[in-house]
């Protein structure tokens, strides 16, 4: 699955456009390496998001096409 439309059904983003500006500005790495918008994401990849001074680091542990709200935490785990 693409690394922007990840973000959204994870809910780590809330909308794709603002998932693909971030990987553009390279503040999106995936096992550590800056990952444009249409990476390949797959179990077990580490995905690193910086929110200005705050960062976030989460092991993707399922990927899917579609989730409800209330599982689309289920998806990853923070690290």
């Amino acid at each position: 699955m693409r690394l922007d439309k990840y973000l959204k059904v994870s809910r780590l983003i809330k909308r794709r456009t603002v998932a693909n500006e971030a990987c553009d500005s390279g503040r999106v790495l995936i096992n550590d390496k800056p990952a444009k918008a249409s990476a390949n994401v797959k179990e077990g990849d580490i995905i690193t998001i910086s929110f200005g001074n705050k960062e976030v680091k989460v092991e993707v542990l399922d990927v899917q096409e579609t989730v409800k709200k209330e599982e689309a935490k289920e998806l990853f785990r923070y690290v």
